[in-house]
């Protein structure tokens, strides 16, 4: 067989067997997954309904700088903070709205979000669904404006350390010092009085096998630490209205 022939039966598409270094397309990067931003910010991005509100949500366990195991709900204030500052920085939102189902957790992560929250310059609603229990309270009162379901309960009680504990002096002042951070915080941001506040906190019979008192839902309103009974309807109608 000569050459001709052996062309015909295998033709040659090109000359190059590969193209040059300069001839290659630029390497890209991957463009970024919504599951690779849900798992470094905990959201795909900063969501932004048309008329402006961004809903943030607070749920199960607030965990701080101690991770949680992996079978609890968390709420990781590493993932809360960043987007107050987008909220805060967005021209394009005009109003944040809380949604609380949390159980409380880290005291200072709490009083980390909750600070941030009452900073912002841009009219806040919170609205508690089935549970603001605990450090939970600070961020529900530290909205503009509050909210509670009427099913929806709220625990106050005194802060407990879990695990290894020194017992010395120096520990029970820490816990009544970052006790007093909490009481201050919701005085401020809500119409209940401090020493009711730390009545309800040490009252017996209420809770089984520990002291505080449990709020339903139009009792938070009574005692002055929420400012009325509601839905989501009403939550974001009084939110559309401080926007406008």
């Amino acid at each position: 067989m000569n050459e001709n022939q052996y062309q015909n039966l295998f033709p040659r598409t090109s000359d190059k067997i590969a193209p040059t270094f300069e001839e290659m397309p630029p390497a890209r990067a991957e463009p970024s997954t919504a599951a690779d931003d849900i798992q470094a910010l905990g959201t795909p991005k900063v969501p932004v309904a048309k008329d402006g509100i961004h809903c943030l949500t607070i749920i199960g366990q607030i965990e701080g700088h101690i991770l949680l195991p992996s079978q609890n709900k968390t709420t990781k204030y590493e993932h809360v903070m960043p987007q107050l500052v987008a909220v805060e920085q967005s021209p394009d939102i005009k109003g944040l709205l809380i949604l609380l189902n949390t159980v409380g957790g880290d005291v200072e992560a709490g009083l980390a979000i909750a600070e941030m929250i009452a900073s912002l310059s841009k009219p806040t609603v919170s609205l508690v669904l089935g549970g603001g229990h605990s450090i939970g309270i600070p961020i529900a009162v530290a909205a503009g404006y509050s909210f509670i379901a009427e099913t929806a309960t709220m625990t106050i009680h005194p802060i407990r350390l879990s695990g290894f504990v020194l017992g010395i002096p120096q520990t029970w002042d820490y816990l009544e010092k970052m006790q007093e951070r909490v009481v201050r915080f919701v005085v401020s941001h809500s119409r209940i009085k401090a020493e009711r506040y730390r009545e309800l906190m040490f009252r017996t019979g209420d809770l089984a096998r520990d002291i505080g008192t449990v709020l339903v839902g139009g009792d938070a309103v009574k005692e002055g630490l929420i400012d009325e009974v509601g839905g989501l309807c009403e939550a974001l109608t009084k939110l559309k209205s401080a926007t406008e």
